[in-house]
């Protein structure tokens, strides 16, 4: 009868997490700054993308005036932003092109090169430990906090021109149509 019960309970305790591998991997905060800071996050994120999936790959070159970011260049600005703004983190930015404004124009390369952005901040929001460690950014004091309201500032501020753009075009944002 031991033996039967052995037999049974081993595939069980090959899957079975002691609780120290249960402890290498905190569970997502369900509330304060920083599940705050992610929804908000996923939120723009999601935003950005659909608008991106959304506009026509030849409306991709329009800008609206000489000297202007076309809408490529926005998105790739919001990229090089995420990558940027996570170095005050401490999270070194991927090598990448030069300018991913300029070199980086076609929709489907625009869209993925926006997607890793995505990631690459969530995962450096995610490694960020102490949300009140003073940092210097652009000369001035904060602090890793404010490393992250800044990020959403500049996602937003751009999610808004990338709408305004998109209008121009005749491109309704699919969640204002839900």
């Amino acid at each position: 009868m031991k033996t039967f019960l052995i037999a049974l309970m081993l595939p069980v305790l090959a899957y079975a997490k002691t609780p120290q591998q249960n402890a290498a991997k905190p569970a997502a905060p369900v509330n304060g700054f920083r599940a705050e800071f992610l929804a908000n996050l996923d939120d723009v994120q999601e935003k950005i993308l659909e608008l991106a999936e959304t506009t026509p790959a030849d409306k991709f070159g329009w800008r609206p005036g000489n000297g202007v970011r076309s809408i490529s260049e926005v998105y790739m600005h919001i990229a090089g932003g995420n990558y940027f703004l996570a170095t005050f983190l401490g999270v070194e930015a991927p090598t990448r092109a030069k300018d991913l404004e300029q070199s980086v124009t076609k929709k489907a390369d625009v869209i993925a090169e926006l997607k890793r952005s995505f990631e690459h901040l969530r995962a450096a929001a995610n490694r960020t430990e102490d949300l009140e460690k003073p940092v210097k950014m652009f000369g001035s004091p904060t602090t890793h906090r404010g490393v992250f309201i800044t990020m959403l500032s500049h996602l937003h501020e751009h999610l808004g021109q990338s709408i305004a753009y998109a209008r121009m075009n005749g491109v309704v944002p699919p969640w204002s149509g839900r």
